[in-house]
């Protein structure tokens, strides 16, 4: 995905681009002002251009720019006290560059286009280039939207680097192998919104019944579903203690035949009184306070973790957990702190 124009459409993938509603990003990005001051942002999974013909093509009097991303931080570049801001993009085809923006440098009392900056990249404009990785070693977070079939790739780079970053993602991407550690290591956690959000995509996608929309411009909008922030950056909302007011009661949370773990079905179903472990939706980690709960793992074939292993009462039956015979959704193996 970008919000912006992709990192790597390729053959196998031509949905995998997906452009991020100004709304969207403002949504999120106000819970983190404390975050940027005096920062070099770099927006790596963005189209930055400026149309060439000058039209304002969203039609809301802020220019032309394909990235809402870069939009943003244009626009708040003073109220967010930024170093810097660096955008670049990739393509096969054609020539790419990146826009850098360190403040009015001419010195007219307002940022505007006329202190963008403009260069030509050497290479394509892939994340994964020496010469974005040489832009990235000089930022500090990583803000974009970048394309959900390399999610795994983008991630670890990200951590190769010890980058602060603040993403767009699928909430699916908990349960890959490649995640879901960094997850349960407190080294990546979920912002503030999750859900089904609306995202411009290009014309020569193919409508579909559910889900699509084209706007009184002939704009072509998808909505995509379990979509999330992921960052790394330290944020309120991970320090609020969630309410609980269930009771267990064995008839009410069953234990798994194959797991030391009773089954909540519903994160807001999590009992009060149980400090043992239990499996909940991956919708639970929206609402993740490390000091609250203790992740130990995930029924998933895959997780072969010391701390799963010792829950687990059938050693032949690797997936999800069952209840009767039944298995039920993968789940997050958790644990209440005392």
């Amino acid at each position: 995905m970008a919000g912006n124009k992709n990192v790597h459409v390729s053959r196998s993938c031509k949905t995998d681009e997906f452009y991020t509603q100004l709304s969207t990003i403002e949504d999120e990005l106000k819970h983190y002002k404390q975050h940027f001051k005096g920062k070099v942002v770099f927006c790596n999974a963005d189209d930055p251009a400026f149309s060439e013909d000058g039209v304002d093509h969203f039609g809301d009097g802020l220019g032309g720019y394909t990235s809402n991303f870069f939009r943003y931080f244009k626009l708040n570049f003073k109220e967010l006290g930024l170093k810097k801001l660096i955008a670049t993009h990739f393509d096969p085809n054609k020539p790419t560059y990146k826009l850098e923006l360190t403040g009015d440098i001419n010195n007219d009392g307002e940022i505007s286009d006329l202190d963008v900056i403009k260069t030509p990249l050497k290479q394509n404009g892939d994340f994964r280039s020496p010469e974005c990785i040489e832009i990235l070693k000089e930022s500090d977070i990583v803000v974009t939207n970048p394309p959900f079939s390399i999610f795994r790739e983008y991630i670890a780079q990200l951590m190769e680097y010890k980058k602060d970053f603040l993403i767009i993602g699928n909430q699916n991407a908990l349960s890959y192998r490649e995640i879901f550690p960094l997850v349960k290591e407190n080294k990546m956690w979920l912002g503030y919104n999750s859900g089904h959000f609306w995202f411009r995509v290009p014309d020569y996608y193919e409508e579909k019944q559910t889900d699509f929309k084209i706007d009184e411009t002939g704009q072509k909008w998808r909505r995509m579903g379990n979509i999330c922030w992921y960052t790394n950056l330290d944020i309120e909302k991970r320090h609020q203690d969630k309410i609980l007011y269930k009771k267990y009661t064995p008839e009410e949370f069953p234990k798994y035949d194959n797991y030391d773990a009773i089954e909540v079905g519903r994160t807001d179903d999590i009992p009060v009184d149980y400090f043992d472990a239990m499996g909940v939706p991956l919708t639970f980690m929206s609402q993740f306070n490390p000091s609250q709960f203790e992740i130990i793992g995930q029924t998933h074939s895959g997780d072969t973790s010391p701390e799963v292993e010792a829950l687990r009462t059938d050693p032949e039956h690797r997936h999800g957990g069952r209840i009767n015979g039944k298995e039920k959704f993968a789940r997050i193996l958790i644990r209440r702190k005392q």
